[in-house]
């Protein structure tokens, strides 16, 4: 076997390689033996059909096989002898050969893991949110809380922000009902959002039992494109006005929370113990954005192009999953991975950066990090025992939680680097609508 490298790009390489047909020859007579002592034919015993006839058979199958394995046994000793990272897998060629031919010759392209040096990160500048969880914070959360569990009573007034209306109502465009445009019985809260602004602006004042006429136009990106910058009019009846409700925080609003004997100073408690976890894993999110950005910045890596193509499959794939997950057929919503290219570059990059990293300044995860996490994570569940045992049942599940943890150590590693500074947040601005 005799191989030539030439490098074709920063990461493209082409091999040549040959391949003795003598040893081909020797391989295919191997193959057939062994298939002669298994192989069953009429009119012989098994193990006992003519070598001959078992190459006339199957001497073709033998001869691909034979083929196949010295062309993959000398790409992998190419390889290996010029100590080259294969990304992907590489696309093996004939060449033309005169015939009969003493050696086949074959050419393989490829591409190869780039070399990764991590960039000086003195010079970035990365802010790390700072905010303790005080009474007001629970009281804002607990606020939340309340808004969730809002009932709605019958009210004898005109209707307002934040009431529940009932209504029917029907659309017309250019004096004709347009699909989509009727609707019966039809409850929302006015300043929820669910409608349009100026439908619920319309509706504000009236009440139960009252009927309006008014001229609309739809929005320039309605999603609906028939009607979308399209000027209607529509017609409704307020059929009730309910006002909102919150409920006291008392035992049962405990109770309807979790906390068995409905104490409001244990639910005070769990809300903040359960507040300052989500404070701190977004924190986390903030400053590991920051990071991986910085990282990109200071280190400028072309990566195989084959590692996108995977990364991009396996987001597609992910994405299907997740839509079917929702109850969409998904052979109805064609998902490409082309839609993820971009994404799956970052990622690549991040990944071989942060593998280096870690091999140079050993952020490996250990195990008491490791437990530390999970059992952090445990302590939200009501038997944190249970989703102990359950990462440390499979090998699986456990290196999910130390990919975290590296992930988390290349985070702390990079900001200790960089020029970092803690930043006072507002509790509204870091949590944004989802203080619950």
């Amino acid at each position: 076997m005799q191989t030539n490298q030439e490098a074709r790009s920063a990461l493209e390489r082409r091999i040549d390689m040959t391949v003795s047909m003598a040893d081909v020859e020797k391989e295919v007579e191997a193959r057939l033996k062994r298939m002669a002592r298994t192989i069953k034919m009429p009119g012989f015993r098994p193990g006992k059909v003519p070598l001959k006839i078992v190459a006339q058979t199957h001497g073709a199958q033998a001869r691909s096989e034979a083929i196949g394995a010295a062309v993959e046994q000398a790409f992998g000793a190419a390889v290996r002898e010029q100590d080259l990272r294969v990304a992907g897998f590489p696309l093996i060629e004939p060449k033309e050969a005169a015939y009969p031919a003493e050696a086949l010759e074959f050419t393989a392209v490829f591409e190869v893991y780039p070399e990764v040096e991590p960039g000086d990160l003195s010079a970035q500048k990365i802010e790390r949110p700072v905010l303790e969880v005080g009474e007001a914070e629970v009281d804002k959360t607990i606020d939340v809380l309340r808004k969730q569990r809002t009932t709605f009573v019958a009210a004898e007034r005109a209707a307002t922000d934040g009431d529940r209306v009932v209504i029917d109502f029907i659309g017309r465009k250019d004096g004709e009902p347009f699909e989509g445009g009727q609707g019966q019985d039809f409850p929302f809260v006015i300043g929820a959002g669910s409608m349009l602004k100026d439908f619920e602006s319309a509706v504000a004042g009236l009440k139960a039992g009252e009927t309006k006429t008014f001229d609309m136009t739809f929005p320039e990106d309605y999603h609906a494109r028939q009607l979308a910058g399209q000027a209607v009019q529509f017609e409704i009846t307020v059929k009730a006005v309910e006002a909102p409700v919150l409920p006291e925080v008392n035992a049962d609003f405990a109770k309807a929370l979790g906390v068995a004997d409905g104490d409001v100073a244990k639910l005070r408690e769990e809300v903040k113990t359960n507040l300052e976890r989500e404070v701190k894993r977004r924190i986390q999110a903030r400053v590991k954005e920051q990071v991986m950005n910085a990282l990109l910045e200071v280190t400028p890596i072309e990566v195989p192009k084959a590692l996108i193509d995977a990364e991009a499959r396996q987001l597609a794939d992910n994405a299907r999953r997740d839509l079917e997950m929702r109850g969409m057929k998904t052979k109805d919503i064609p998902v490409e991975p082309a839609w993820f290219v971009e994404q799956a570059e970052r990622r690549v990059k991040l990944g071989l950066i942060m593998a280096e990293l870690v091999k140079k300044a050993e952020l490996h995860a250990k195990p008491e990090q490791v437990r530390a996490l999970v059992e952090e994570m445990a302590q939200s569940y009501e038997d944190p025992s249970e989703l102990v045992r359950w990462y440390y049942a499979q090998p699986e599940r456990l290196a999910q939680a130390e990919a975290v943890v590296i992930e988390d150590n290349v985070v702390a590693w990079a900001s200790a680097q960089a020029q970092t500074t803690d930043t006072p947040v507002a509790f509204d601005e870091l949590m944004g609508n989802n203080a619950a």
